[in-house]
C-alpha cells in the first residue's frame, strides 16, 4: 500500500487518490493552493455571486444553509449571515442519534444567529430499516444520515423557489484534491451519488431490505426538469475563502460560545460534536474497512497546515484508531440487531488489500501501515492544542424546557463566559 509522504493517505482512500513522482499525494498538493491563490480576489468573486441572489427568492429567504450541531455550521451562517447580510433559511436532517450536544448547539445557532429553520425527522422505525438494509448493502449505518443531509436541502429549495445552497468544503477537494479551487466546483447528483452515498441511490435501494419506494421517497433526488425550474446550484464556501476548520471554529467559539469537547476517537474537539456515534462506531467502521480512520483525516489536515509533523500525526492516529469502540452495545439496540451481526456485516466490506482473515476468522493487515522514515515533512507552522469549554448543565431545567418545548435558547445579558482551556494531544 502506497502512503503519501507528507501526510497520511493511502492509496485506498474512499474517494480516489493520486500520487505525484515524489510521493506526494494530489490532497497536498491541492492544499499548497491554499497558500498562493489571491483569497482577496476569490472573495471578491464570492460577493459577486452572492449579490446576485440577494432577495431573488419569491420568500423572505435569499438561500439555504444546511447546518448540523458540529462542524463549521457556525462559521457558515455567519459568514452568510453577519458579514454577507443575506438571509439564509436553515435546513436540517434529523439522524435521530443526536447528542445533547448538538442539540444545544442548534438551539443557539438558531438564536444567536435569528434564523428561520426546517428539519426532515423520518419515523424511527424506518431510520432503523435503512440503516439494516444499508449496513448489508455497503457497510454503513450512516447511509441514511448522509443521503438525508445532501438531499433535503434540494428538496426545499425545489419547493420554496430558493435557489441557491451554500455548503462550506467540499471533501473532496479538501481530502484529496479531487478538484483545484479555481474549478469552483458545485454540488451534482453524481457527485452526491458516486462518493457521498457509495454509488448508492435511495432509487437503488428500492425493494432492498424490505423497502418500498414510498419508504424511500423522503431521500430521492429532485427531477432534473424541477432543478432547471428553478435554477437550483450548490457553490462551496471553500473555494472562495481559505478553508481553515481549526481557525474557523475558534473564531466562532469566542463569538457564539457553542459547545465544544473532547470525543473518543479524535483529538479534534470542535467537529462532529453532535452525533453519538460519528467519532464512536462509524469510526470502528471506517477503520475496520479502510485500514484508517477520523484521527489519520484530522492529523492529514494539521499535516498541510504545518501543526502537526508527520510522526506526531502517526503517533496520534495510531493510538487513537486502534481503541475500541464503546457505543456498540447502544448502536446495534438502536438498529434492532446483535453486535455480532452487525460486525459481521461490516466485515463483508473490508478492504482486501488492507484485510486478510486468518483461519481461525481473525482480521490481520495485509498493508503496513504509513511510515515515518519517507517523510517529506512540512515546517511547523502553528499550535495544535484543540480548545474545550466546561460541560453545558444540559439535564438542568432550563436548558431541558428551553430545548424540548421551543427549540431555542433564552437570551441573557452578555456572553455565557464559560472559561476555554486548551487540550493536550
Amino acid at each position: 500500500m502506497q502512503y503519501c509522504r507528507r501526510c497520511l493517505y493511502p492509496a485506498n482512500h474512499p474517494l480516489g487518490i493520486s500520487f505525484d513522482v515524489n510521493g506526494i499525494c494530489s490532497g497536498c498538493r491541492v492544499h499548497e493552493e491554499k497558500d498562493y491563490l489571491d483569497w482577496t480576489e476569490r472573495e471578491i468573486a464570492l460577493r459577486r455571486l452572492l449579490d446576485g441572489y440577494r432577495a431573488r427568492a419569491r420568500g423572505k429567504h435569499d438561500c439555504i444553509v444546511p447546518v448540523s450541531g458540529g462542524r463549521d455550521s457556525f462559521f457558515i451562517v455567519h459568514l452568510i449571515r453577519k458579514v454577507y447580510g443575506l438571509n439564509p433559511l436553515l435546513v436540517i436532517y434529523n439522524r435521530h442519534y443526536n447528542t445533547r450536544a448538538g442539540i444545544y448547539n442548534i438551539a443557539r445557532l438558531r438564536t444567536a444567529l435569528g434564523c428561520d429553520s426546517q428539519t426532515l425527522t423520518l419515523r424511527p422505525s424506518l431510520v432503523k430499516r435503512i440503516m439494516r438494509a444499508t449496513v448489508s448493502e455497503r457497510g454503513s449505518f450512516h447511509w441514511h444520515a448522509l443521503a438525508g443531509h445532501t438531499v433535503f436541502p434540494v428538496q426545499v429549495a425545489v419547493q420554496t423557489g430558493i435557489s441557491l445552497i451554500i455548503w462550506g468544503a467540499h471533501q473532496g477537494l479538501d481530502q484529496v484534491g479531487m478538484f483545484s479551487h479555481l474549478d469552483e466546483v458545485e454540488m451534482t447528483r453524481r457527485y452526491r451519488r458516486e462518493h457521498d452515498l457509495m454509488s448508492l441511490d435511495a432509487e437503488e435501494m428500492v425493494d432492498r431490505g424490505g423497502l418500498s419506494e414510498k419508504d424511500l421517497m423522503p431521500l430521492f433526488y429532485p427531477q432534473d426538469a424541477d432543478l432547471r425550474r428553478v435554477g437550483v446550484r450548490g457553490i462551496y464556501l471553500g473555494n472562495y475563502i481559505r478553508w481553515d476548520s481549526k481557525v474557523q471554529h475558534e473564531r466562532m467559539v469566542r463569538l457564539y460560545d457553542y459547545y465544544m469537547g473532547p470525543l473518543t476517537r479524535t483529538f479534534d474537539t470542535y467537529n462532529d460534536i453532535d452525533d453519538m456515534h460519528y467519532a464512536g462506531m462509524h469510526d470502528v467502521v471506517k477503520v475496520n474497512k479502510w485500514g484508517y480512520g477520523k484521527a489519520t483525516d484530522h492529523a492529514c489536515r494539521e499535516i498541510r497546515f504545518g501543526r502537526l509533523t508527520r510522526a506526531e500525526g502517526l503517533d496520534l492516529a495510531k493510538r487513537i484508531e486502534n481503541c475500541p469502540g464503546q457505543d456498540a452495545g447502544s448502536l446495534a439496540a438502536f438498529m434492532e440487531m446483535s453486535e455480532s451481526h452487525l460486525m459481521a456485516e461490516v466485515d463483508r466490506h473490508r478492504d482486501p488489500a488492507v484485510w486478510e482473515r486468518a483461519a481461525d476468522g481473525t482480521w490481520h493487515r495485509c498493508a503496513a501501515p504509513a511510515n515515518v522514515s519517507s517523510a517529506a515533512d512540512l515546517p511547523r507552522m502553528g499550535d495544535c492544542r484543540f480548545m474545550t469549554n466546561s460541560p453545558v448543565d444540559f439535564e438542568g431545567p432550563a436548558h431541558t424546557q428551553q430545548l424540548l418545548t421551543r427549540g431555542y435558547l433564552a437570551e441573557r445579558n452578555g456572553p455565557y463566559g464559560r472559561p476555554y482551556q486548551a487540550s493536550s494531544i
